[in-house]
């Protein structure tokens, strides 16, 4: 397909099979043809649709029920917020989760010892555990820097990742929405709508990262939160 052919109604039309059945893609970067056209038109849209629906409906649902809004941004100095929502954020996310949507053995790995590494930070909050908390981080680091050296030369996604791929792919959505829900300090059934914003990026950044591939979804992550954080600055 060539840049001619990428126009936003192909570019939806694609987004739109891609969620009837979510699959294990190859990608191809943003130096493959079209793709450059393709990350602009779905960066757009997940942007529009933000700032044109959800957003919108988010407000309204707060006011309906007096929700509070995000209280997360309050803990980070105003020096250091906008390189956290538009760099740190972006990153650390699309690694955590979409980092390892390839299936692959290397990617599965590097995600459990990404996990084990979360859980020795988790430990480290206790004194107590300070020194199993030490050992488990180096456990971590060393297993993730042998199994990639190991296991890299076999990239391909794994039969059982690829066929359960729909599945894993919305339960990672969601779980990305989520989490979100520590922004407000409050975790109910009536907040969970909050989240729907980060549901749908999860969407289209899952998209990104199969269709293009994993930097591109980091950038149309950045372009998004720079773009909200931007108008929350603006207008307050």
């Amino acid at each position: 397909m060539t840049d001619t052919d990428l126009t936003p109604r192909t570019v939806l039309k694609d987004f739109t099979g891609f969620l009837r059945r979510p699959q294990v893609m190859a990608g191809g970067g943003l130096r493959s043809t079209g793709n450059w056209r393709r990350w602009t038109w779905l960066t757009a849209l997940m942007v529009a649709v933000l700032l044109g629906a959800i957003l919108p409906l988010l407000r309204l649902w707060q006011y309906a029920f007096s929700l509070p809004d995000p209280v997360a941004f309050e803990q980070f100095p105003k020096e250091w917020l906008v390189p956290t929502v538009v760099i740190l954020a972006p990153v650390s996310e699309e690694l955590l989760f979409r980092g390892w949507q390839s299936g692959s053995r290397t990617a599965l790995w590097l995600l459990v010892c990404a996990a084990a590494g979360i859980g020795a930070f988790v430990l480290a909050l206790s004194p107590q555990w300070a020194m199993q908390a030490l050992v488990l981080l180096l456990a971590a680091v060393a297993g993730a820097l042998a199994g990639w050296l190991i296991l890299r030369k076999k990239p391909g996604p794994l039969g059982w990742f690829a066929r359960f791929y729909p599945a894993i792919f919305y339960c990672a959505a969601a779980l990305f929405a989520l989490v979100h829900l520590g922004n407000y300090g409050t975790a109910s059934l009536i907040a969970v709508p909050l989240v729907l914003p980060q549901f749908w990026a999860g969407l289209v950044l899952g998209h990104i990262r199969q269709q293009i591939g994993l930097w591109a979804a980091i950038a149309a992550h950045a372009v998004a939160n720079g773009v909200t954080i931007g108008l929350a600055l603006a207008f307050g």
